[in-house]
């Protein structure tokens, strides 16, 4: 499986069209990469179903950059793979 971060940052990068290298950990969505309340909603729906998680709305407002999404990522897949195991 591919780093979580990268394939983070690939998928924010492709839904905002924004180039990979300006998807840094300390990025805002709405501030740095140009995002809108929309955009914001369909990264999160790519980002769960790359992943198989489901992001509660009222986490998903609560990430603000790059670096927290790809942290409560890591967290939440991380947590799917001790249920499975």
């Amino acid at each position: 499986m591919a780093d979580i971060a990268e394939q983070v940052r690939r998928i924010i990068a492709e839904q905002l069209m924004v180039e990979l290298d300006e998807v840094t950990d300390d990025a805002s969505f709405i501030e740095d990469l140009g995002a809108d309340s929309l955009d914001t909603v369909e990264m999160i729906m790519e980002i769960e179903d790359e992943f198989g998680i489901e992001i509660p709305d009222e986490d998903a407002e609560k990430l603000q950059t790059v670096g927290q999404a790809i942290e409560y990522i890591k967290q939440k897949v991380e947590a799917q793979q001790a249920k499975a195991a």
